[in-house]
């Protein structure tokens, strides 16, 4: 089996899941006990590829880095950015201001990694009503931009389209899609 190694980032405003959403994806649990990120943390985890015929099995070890939110932090941002196959940019869909600033992250990103992919992740869609998330679903699917490839509504808490937001976007980044 061979394997390639790519880079991700999480990006987004503090507080909205981000680190909760790696740790569900990586170590299959949840803490609510908050815990803000300094500067950068990286964890890895490797996924088998899905459409790879076999005998040629292919994984992809997922570098994933959990970036820090804070606004002061944007003036190094680009500098973790760097290198980045793909981005998972999370929102929180308790806060509204969080939503707004996704346009902002997925600007900042492409700038740095132009040829990169986005999934779209609003969180913490545990803490809210269906109806609402679906409207929300609507509303922020970024379709003018191709290489955001889909919005999911996430919930680190419970788990629900974790893993597929991870393996849509490992996928992709590894050509398969």
């Amino acid at each position: 089996m061979s394997t390639i190694s790519k880079k991700i980032c999480l990006v987004g405003d503090f507080g909205v899941g981000k680190t909760s959403l790696i740790r569900r994806f990586v170590e299959q649990q949840f803490s609510d006990q908050y815990l803000s990120t300094v500067g950068v943390k990286i964890s890895r985890k490797t996924v088998e590829l899905e459409g790879v015929k076999e005998p040629e099995k292919l994984s992809l070890q997922m570098m994933i880095w959990d970036l820090e939110g804070h606004t002061k932090f944007k003036g190094i941002a680009p500098t973790y950015l760097a290198g980045a196959g793909g981005a998972i940019i999370v929102a929180d869909v308790t806060r509204q201001e969080t939503l707004e600033r996704m346009s902002e992250h997925i600007n900042l990103f492409f700038t740095v990694n132009p040829k990169g992919f986005i999934i779209i992740a609003l969180n913490k869609s545990d803490m809210f009503e269906e109806e609402k998330i679906d409207k929300l679903l609507s509303n922020y699917q970024f379709e003018e931009e191709k290489r955001v490839l889909s919005t999911h509504s996430t919930s680190a808490k419970t788990g629900k389209d974790v893993d597929i937001i991870f393996h849509k976007l490992a996928d992709k980044m590894a050509g398969l899609t």
